[in-house]
């Protein structure tokens, strides 16, 4: 099987790649510097060379905030890039996995969202996600769309990575304790998106670690586990504004996993130890 990865030097698309070619299967990765999405001409004539016999789709503007600012340039690599491909892979007939996102979600509430929930996305960003995911339905019929959450990963910057950096010149921390989700380690996150590509258990799922935890909750536990002492303070969304709103709510239902088979990943705690054993490595 020969798999093409966008958003290669991203975190997800990073991880996709390393695990895929450790199980020996034929990965090809790209970042913007190799293909941009936006460009349909360039989107076809290298897809169209490489034939892939299927497309994980990591590529993505990801910056929620700027997103609010920047709202053409968000759009057309969310919706128009994901259009060009999603063509492409109809054209050669590839399987096609596209990553979105809880924002999709409006974030109200305490109850874990569905995967057939109605989506009501209260940002740009999570607007273009909601655009590509509709595309995705409407060309091709071998979709997977996984929605996923907190991502932390080995290549690239998240919030893991911040808190430590914090920790080496604070001993106490504001930190917001009323936006609820799963963190996802990237790692564990490939295996189950290389595993879901291989079948053909197509639609909407719902991925992350397992368990729930708020933003502060998250940073105790980093802390914890690092053997950082640094005071965790939880503050409310209110008290720390930012230019796009976070759903305080994403949770996520994983029923549509369990339905079709597939593995739930490991609980939170456990990814983030094993992720701080990793960075550890790479200190080294």
């Amino acid at each position: 099987m020969k798999i093409l990865v966008t958003g290669y030097t991203g975190q997800l698309g990073f991880d996709v790649v390393h695990e895929g070619l450790k199980m020996g299967i034929d990965m090809t990765g790209i970042g913007s510097n190799q293909l941009n999405i936006t460009n349909e001409e360039a989107v076809y004539s290298y897809v169209k060379k490489l034939n892939p016999d299927a497309i994980i789709h990591c590529a993505a503007y990801t910056g929620v905030d700027k997103a609010e600012d920047d709202k053409s340039n968000c759009w057309n690599i969310n919706v128009e890039g994901t259009k060009y491909l999603a063509k492409v892979a109809r054209e050669i007939n590839a399987k096609f996995l596209y990553i979105s996102t809880d924002y999709v979600f409006d974030g109200t509430g305490v109850t874990p969202f569905l995967e057939t929930d109605a989506v009501s996305p209260i940002g740009h960003y999570g607007l273009t996600k909601h655009k590509g995911e509709e595309v995705v339905q409407s060309l091709l019929d071998k979709w997977f769309i996984v929605r996923i959450s907190w991502v932390f990963g080995i290549n690239g910057n998240n919030f893991i990575k911040t808190m430590l950096k914090l920790a080496e010149s604070r001993n106490e921390l504001n930190v917001v304790g009323d936006q609820y989700g799963s963190p996802t380690y990237t790692s564990d996150l490939a295996l189950l998106l290389l595993e879901m590509i291989k079948t053909e258990k197509y639609g909407i799922y719902h991925a992350s670690n397992e368990g729930f935890c708020n933003w502060a909750e998250f940073a105790q536990e980093i802390f914890y586990l690092s053997e950082k002492n640094v005071k965790v303070n939880a503050i409310t969304s209110e008290d720390y504004p930012t230019r796009a709103v976070r759903p305080k709510n994403s949770r996520m239902s994983k029923q549509k996993l369990v339905e079709s088979g597939f593995s739930l990943l490991p609980k939170w705690q456990d990814a983030l130890q094993r992720y701080l054993e990793e960075l550890k490595l790479e200190v080294k």
